[in-house]
């Protein structure tokens, strides 16, 4: 089934040029260190331009790079951890599609780490370290940089004259001009909470699925979970081991209650429990939903998602985010008046990572180095309006504007419209849709129940 994202009308691909009209070298600063950074330095560089990433951590990875830490793990507000893996997470996607063309990510040769199709996230960080070194990329990367502000340089004559970076190192603030800006830091690191009634009052523990790292300190305890998504549902089942009770609240029960694999779950094991949506917190420790029922608990995770946020770029109004929808920005890419000296990679959610970061990163470098033109600014406005509509018609709400929901299709034509990118290969594919569906059918023991280990 095609997603509404397919539907939609697209500009003209972009034009590719002769290598003898290649602009002149480039100096291009990248935002972020993760799977987006370092693949957007690896293709910038193959294009020949000059590349500088700016990373705030320790180490490359981004989002896979494990913290312990948790935002004090009971708070609610401003996300100050970038990653929001816990301790127990493997990936639900198979490790031979879970990597970039030309660097699979294959078990190691020694047989040290974890072999299996679906690893722990320390493999698949391992991964991500060794396509940094492969290519040479950490001379690149500056660790424990800051990115405090990207701002245009004034133009002239109507021609925008590059970006001013301010970072900072330790205690040193440094300010740089670049030509060309990407970012590629990330959309899951600050939280989106629902609205409810009663939360600012509510006294008892409250997190974003966020902050959680490791069930032991909910022992004993009674927990509801707002939100039935993968990490709703995997989290419950690792809470349903310590807690006295794990209540999931759905915004559908009904419909959540009719997957297989809530049936499933909820047949399983007798401390699961299904509700609707939460009607308010009371400060007695209740928890009352919408169909009157309540549970007196003690601590409410919210499994709802994250919100897009760059706190750091100044573009005085071109792009802007309005209920998690980034833009305007065609193809999830170029916003149409700064482009292209402006560009996102890594944006899309629900799409196949990092490939698809591949894709996306090729297309902005050969753009920049001057191999393809882009489309007028008019022309990629009208074609980004076209888009929001289409999927607007087709049902899909305006915080879901970047989702691709895993359409491997989409994303082969995406590859072939804008920068001539190889088509995912059909085994690749079948692998990737039965992981899929298993994944909707029994998050218990699909990655198990598709091989143990990878081929």
């Amino acid at each position: 089934m095609r997603s509404p994202s397919s539907s939609a009308h697209h500009a003209p691909a972009s034009m590719e040029k002769m290598p003898s009209e290649y602009a002149i070298p480039k100096k291009v600063c990248v935002v972020g260190a993760g799977l987006s950074g370092l693949v957007a330095a690896r293709e910038l560089r193959r294009e020949g331009l000059d590349v500088a990433v700016l990373e705030q951590r320790g180490g490359v990875g981004g989002q896979w790079l494990y913290d312990t830490a948790t935002d004090g793990g009971d708070q609610l507000g401003e996300a100050g951890v970038t990653s929001s893996v816990y301790a127990s997470l493997r990936l639900n996607t198979p490790r031979e599609a879970v990597g970039f063309s030309d660097f699979p990510f294959r078990p190691s040769r020694d047989g040290s780490g974890d072999a299996r199709r679906f690893p722990v996230h320390g493999e698949f960080l391992k991964y991500i370290k060794n396509f940094c070194y492969e290519f040479g990329l950490i001379n690149a990367v500056r660790l424990n940089t800051r990115v405090l502000r990207v701002a245009m340089v004034p133009p002239r004559d109507g021609c925008l004259q590059g970006w001013t970076v301010r970072s900072k190192h330790g205690d040193v603030e440094t300010e740089e001009v670049f030509d060309a800006v990407v970012v590629a830091s990330g959309h899951f690191s600050q939280p989106r909470l629902p609205a409810i009634d009663g939360m600012d009052k509510w006294k008892r523990r409250q997190l974003h699925c966020h902050s959680y790292r490791v069930p032991d300190s909910f022992h004993g305890e009674v927990v509801v979970i707002v939100g039935c998504s993968v990490s709703g549902k995997e989290i419950a089942l690792e809470l349903r081991h310590v807690a006295k009770e794990v209540h999931l609240s759905a915004k559908s029960k009904e419909a959540a209650d009719m997957t297989p694999a809530m049936s499933k779950m909820l047949a399983r094991h007798d401390n699961l429990h299904l509700h609707p949506q939460i009607d308010r917190l009371c400060e007695d420790g209740r928890v009352v939903f919408d169909d009157s029922s309540c549970v007196v608990a003690d601590t409410v995770i919210y499994c709802t998602g994250y919100a897009y946020s760059f706190p750091f770029l100044e573009t005085e109004g071109h792009v802007t985010v309005d209920d998690n929808r980034v833009g305007p920005l065609f193809e999830h890419v170029f916003p149409p008046a700064l482009a292209p000296s402006l560009s996102f990679v890594g944006v899309p959610n629900m799409g196949i990572v990092p490939l698809f970061n591949e894709v996306q990163a090729r297309w902005v470098a050969q753009v920049l180095s001057g191999r393809r033109t882009l489309p007028a600014a008019e022309e990629m406005l009208r074609a980004v309006e076209e888009y929001n509509r289409g999927r607007e018609a087709a049902g899909v709400p305006k915080r879901r504007t970047h989702d691709i929901f895993f359409d491997l299709e989409y994303c082969d034509e995406y590859g072939e419209r804008n920068c001539c990118f190889p088509r995912l290969e059909e085994w690749k594919k079948e692998l990737m849709g039965a992981s899929i569906f298993s994944l909707r059918d029994n998050p218990e023991t699909f990655r198990d129940s598709l091989s143990v280990q990878a081929a």
